[in-house]
């Protein structure tokens, strides 16, 4: 579960402000290291890494309510960066529901609940 909302708060970063702000590519995913690296938090607590995502997404907002939803993103080293806001908005949410369902399903496995009813 904490490597999914790492790897969220990752993904929140590369796409408001890597590629649509055209900032540098510094995160886990840009180095050398494993593949799913911002997956990858043993000796983290969770409470951090839901500071960190929180934080995240706040900026993410900061930058979706200071730009028009036309506006291309601007970094010169993706080709994914030519997508407007609004296709990377879109894009998220259905990144971000995506792994909602993926935590859901974990939940299920551990407590044996089926939905909310």
């Amino acid at each position: 579960m904490a490597g999914v909302v790492s790897h969220m708060r990752w993904v929140e970063n590369c796409w408001f402000e890597v590629l649509f702000l055209g900032r540098p590519a510094k995160g886990p995913q840009f180095e050398d290291g494993p593949e799913d690296a911002d997956m990858m938090v043993e000796g983290i607590p969770l409470a951090r890494l839901l500071e960190e995502y929180d934080r995240q997404c706040a900026v993410s907002n900061e930058i979706i309510a200071a730009h028009s939803l036309d506006e291309a993103g601007r970094h010169p080293d993706f080709d994914s960066a030519a997508a407007s806001l609004r296709w990377m908005l879109i894009h998220m949410v259905e990144e971000t529901a995506r792994h909602a369902g993926h935590m859901d399903t974990i939940r299920e496995l551990l407590d044996g609940e089926t939905g909310y009813y």
